[in-house]
């Protein structure tokens, strides 16, 4: 299941879509209701454990789609006012007209969500930076590049990983903050990572690792995905990497599998 790089604008592009389709989840919340999808199970579980009509509670049912509803409303940076949508859903069971038609809702929907993502882009842009400027002094600090800084945590003894290896390692992405938002170890398998398909600092990072070298790289936007990819825009992002094998080009089926899973995680924008 290969990933396909994607351009800046079409990654842009599916945030402010994923924006959107968040605050239209609870209609498919509703469907799923109605239709008492049982998606997740298999046909067996689905005989096992569905109840018969005369067992399910409607009103426990509508009340957790309640709870279901307020939680997919709670969207970072941006609240919904839960009382006017309550208000909405009573006019319109009452055949009252909504305020706005569904395509005024979604452009200015649009319209707060691109103003949040430039508020968000600008303040992690500015954090980055200071962030760098502050890291340069740190005691055992390489620079590679302005953009660019690591450390080495473990020094390593074996083959030097190149431009053009396929180096087998374990690594962590992390943000500013501490969230972890890519690991190979939570999977508990190595990657075998062509490194030219990654963005610029992380390959650039690698180059002249040793086998059994660790090291904690910190890249600048300019140097990961800026305001591409899924991650909040203009992130700085941490990678503690470890360099099991310089060049695995030969990795096993199950190996080259997790690999194409996680690939998107340190790809180029």
């Amino acid at each position: 299941m290969t990933k396909i790089p994607l351009s800046r604008y079409a990654r842009r592009k599916l945030y402010l879509k994923g924006s959107l389709m968040l605050c239209k989840r609870f209609f498919f919340l509703v469907l799923s209701i109605m239709g008492l999808s049982c998606y997740g199970f298999s046909q067996e579980d689905v005989e096992e454990k569905k109840p018969s009509l005369s067992e399910i509670n409607i009103d426990d049912i509508s009340e957790t789609l309640g709870h279901l509803i307020f939680r997919h409303l709670q969207n970072p940076g941006f609240e919904f006012n839960v009382d006017k949508v309550i208000e909405g859903v009573q006019a319109e069971k009452a055949g009252q007209p909504a305020p706005m038609s569904e395509e005024q809702y979604e452009q200015t929907l649009v319209m707060i969500q691109e103003a949040l993502f430039q508020k968000t882009a600008e303040a992690n842009l500015k954090e980055a930076n200071s962030f760098l400027e502050k890291n340069l002094i740190e005691q055992d600090m390489i620079v590679l590049d302005p953009k660019l800084h690591y450390k080495i945590e473990a020094a390593g003894e074996g083959e030097i990983v190149t431009e053009d290896s396929v180096p087998l390692i374990h690594y962590t992405g992390k943000l500013l903050n501490g969230t972890v938002f890519a690991s190979s170890r939570e999977a508990a398998n190595p990657i075998a990572l062509p490194i030219k398909q990654t963005i610029p600092g992380f390959t650039k990072g690698l180059v002249g690792m040793k086998e059994g070298e660790k090291r904690t790289l910190y890249i600048h936007p300019d140097m990961a995905y800026g305001v591409a990819g899924h991650l909040p825009p203009n992130s700085l992002l941490i990678f503690e990497v470890e360099v099991l094998k310089s060049n695995a080009p030969q990795a096993s089926e199950e190996i080259q599998g997790v690999t194409e899973d996680v690939k998107e995680e340190v790809s180029p924008s």
